[in-house]
């Protein structure tokens, strides 16, 4: 089997296993812990979501520097899905809601690095065989996202969104995940980063950047952006499903397969990378990011006017924004951190954008989203359209703020940067 094609199976596996429950799991806890815990549940449900924030503040630097400095990196990804695996089997005993969440937490303490190193052990290994990093890469990790549609698919057409068979099956697909890793190339330990301090190893030295009002205000509109990058992964499924409730979109296609019209998101995603290039040559960063932000209210607002019948088509376009929302956002985002930071801390700089968004971020869109969500619910009934709208007017917020605080100069020479 040729590298490449094991690289990419890799990557397949990668997000594949993500892709299982990430989506499904809010809407399962809202079908199983809900009428027992009223309004609470929408609470619930952020928080258990914001837990993959608080795993993301110290693992993905705590498991790098194992990899680092004391074991071979495929071997801490393929230790790190196989442990990964074994905790997200408990999630089939969780009985309510706090255990759901201690078991995401602990499920995701070990996932969540696996990002990180997974694309490590791959640049490693292009790099080992004399492959061009940047142009082998990027086909190979399309099949990740790939993989998490498929995932998805397979959740939602044998209906185990529902129950926790897709949690028995997300733990042998971790296990086997965590298998295959080990037969990769070895990508030994180098003892880097020895001399450094903890500081330094844990990628603290970036903080040095909020010294520079411009990448101070960039930072933290990532952090208030990164709280809305979770939303409908924690509450879409649940949403399109309460329809079901109603006898009008009792049966329908969207009530029946909400994990199915949600993947559609994913599809977008990958069609908007191509567009990227066009975008930043002829606009600039700022006003791609602009862009993004003006999707995420679109993103919102279209849940609200939608439904799973008359109205599916809002939800298909809220689908097809998704794309410009998430790419732009995070793509020229990442590619401003690396223009406008110094070749030293750079690694630490991208480090702290993932921490602000996926990070601190997410910690706080959970808490935010969970509280919006229980306080439009009476009873056991969510008003879903004033939660989407409410999401739509914070992102409207941002989008201002944004627009007015942030100042940063096209270069026309951002495409070729984002080239090389």
């Amino acid at each position: 089997m040729g590298i490449k094609l094991r690289l990419t199976i890799m990557n397949f596996l990668q997000f594949f296993v993500w892709g299982v429950w990430l989506i499904s799991l809010g809407g399962y806890m809202g079908q199983v812990f809900g009428p027992i815990e009223g309004g609470s549940v929408g609470l619930s449900i952020g928080r258990t979501y914001g837990s993959m924030g608080w795993a993301s503040l110290f693992m993905p630097a705590l498991l790098g520097i194992i990899a680092d400095k004391y074991f071979s990196a495929q071997k801490v990804l393929g230790v790190s899905h196989i442990i990964a695996g074994i905790a997200i089997f408990f999630a089939t005993k969780a009985n309510n809601s706090q255990e759901m969440y201690w078991v995401i937490f602990a499920t995701s303490c070990f996932y969540m690095p696996t990002i990180a190193l997974n694309n490590s052990v791959s640049y490693a290994v292009l790099n080992k065989f004399k492959f061009d990093v940047q142009k082998a890469f990027t086909p190979i990790r399309v099949w990740g996202t790939i993989g998490f549609i498929i995932a998805m698919w397979i959740t939602d057409l044998t209906d185990w969104k529902s129950n926790t068979n897709q949690f028995i099956f997300a733990s042998i697909a971790m296990i086997i995940t965590g298998l295959f890793s080990f037969t990769m190339p070895d990508v030994p330990a180098e003892n880097k980063n020895v001399n450094q301090s903890l500081s330094s190893k844990f990628g603290l030295d970036s903080f040095v950047l909020f010294k520079q009002k411009k990448m101070a205000v960039f930072f933290v509109f990532a952090m208030l952006l990164g709280a809305a990058l979770q939303v409908t992964n924690m509450f879409g499924d649940t949403f399109i499903r309460s329809f079901g409730s109603n006898p009008e979109y009792h049966g329908t296609f969207g009530v029946e397969h909400s994990v199915f019209i949600i993947s559609l998101s994913q599809i977008s995603e990958t069609l908007f990378i191509l567009t990227i290039p066009f975008f930043l040559k002829r606009f600039g960063i700022k006003q791609v990011m602009v862009f993004s932000m003006i999707a995420w209210v679109l993103r919102f607002a279209l849940f609200g006017i939608g439904n799973p019948g008359s109205g599916v088509i809002f939800l298909i376009l809220s689908m097809i924004v998704y794309g410009m929302a998430f790419d732009f956002f995070n793509i020229s985002g990442s590619l401003f951190v690396e223009r406008e930071t110094d070749s030293k801390i750079r690694s630490s700089a991208q480090g702290l954008f993932m921490l602000m968004t996926n990070g601190i971020g997410a910690i706080l869109g959970g808490e935010f989203a969970g509280r919006t969500v229980r306080y439009f619910t009476t009873g056991n009934v969510v008003h879903w359209t004033n939660v989407w709208f409410s999401f739509a007017g914070y992102a409207f917020v941002i989008l201002i703020l944004f627009a007015f605080l942030f100042k940063y100069k096209h270069n026309p020479k951002e495409l070729e940067d984002l080239k090389h």
